[in-house]
C-alpha cells in the first residue's frame, strides 16, 4: 500500500508530501543537512582561518579546500550558469525526491533522504559562497581521494543503498 491511498489510486498531493514515506525522507535529510552545515561552519572557523593541514588519522587529514565545481571538480570554470544550473537541480532533484516518496521502498526512501540532505547541503554551499567547502582528505600514502564533505560523504552512501535497493531489492506494484 502506497502512503495516503490504496494500491489502486495514487495518492492526493497533500498525502504524497506527509506520508510516512516523505517524513522518513524528510528525517534523513534534514539530520544530514544538520550535520553537514554545522561540520563546515566549524571548519570554516577552524581550518579555513588559518588554512592549514590536520592529520587526524594515519590516512585522514582535515583540509581546507574550496570546490568550485561538482564532484572531483568537475565543472569547476562552468561560472555563474553552472552554479546557478547546480543549485536548481539539487532542488528538483530532492523535489522529485519528495513527489515520488510515496512509491519508494523504505532503502530508497532512507537513500533519497541523504541524496537530498547532501545536495541541498551543497547547494546552500554554492548560494553563500559561489563554490562549496570541502575538508576531509583520504589518502594512502602519496595517493590522495579529492577532499570531500559530510554532503558528498551522504550523497555517496545514499547511491549506494539506491542502487542497492533497485539491484536486491524487492519489486512494488504501485499501478
Amino acid at each position: 500500500m502506497v502512503d495516503g491511498g490504496t494500491s489502486d489510486t495514487p495518492p492526493n498531493p497533500g498525502a504524497r508530501l506527509t506520508g510516512p514515506s516523505a517524513r522518513r525522507l524528510m528525517v534523513c535529510a534534514l539530520v544530514v543537512l544538520v550535520l553537514d552545515q554545522v561540520s563546515k561552519q566549524y571548519m570554516l572557523d577552524w581550518i579555513f582561518a588559518t588554512p592549514q593541514v590536520y592529520p587526524m588519522l594515519p590516512f585522514v587529514n582535515l583540509v581546507p579546500v574550496w570546490n568550485p565545481g561538482i564532484s572531483f571538480g568537475m565543472l569547476a570554470d562552468g561560472g555563474l550558469v553552472a552554479r546557478i544550473g547546480l543549485t536548481c537541480l539539487a532542488f528538483a532533484v530532492a523535489g522529485w525526491f519528495f513527489w515520488n516518496s510515496h512509491s519508494f521502498d523504505k532503502w530508497q526512501n532512507i537513500a533519497a533522504g541523504l541524496i537530498t540532505g547532501g545536495a541541498i547541503g551543497n547547494a546552500i554551499d554554492r548560494l553563500r559562497f559561489g563554490k562549496v567547502v570541502d575538508f576531509i582528505d583520504v589518502y594512502v600514502q602519496t595517493w590522495h581521494w579529492p577532499a570531500f564533505n559530510v554532503a558528498d560523504a551522504a550523497i555517496s552512501v545514499g547511491a549506494m543503498f539506491w542502487i542497492y535497493s533497485i539491484l536486491f531489492g524487492q519489486e512494488r506494484d504501485n499501478t
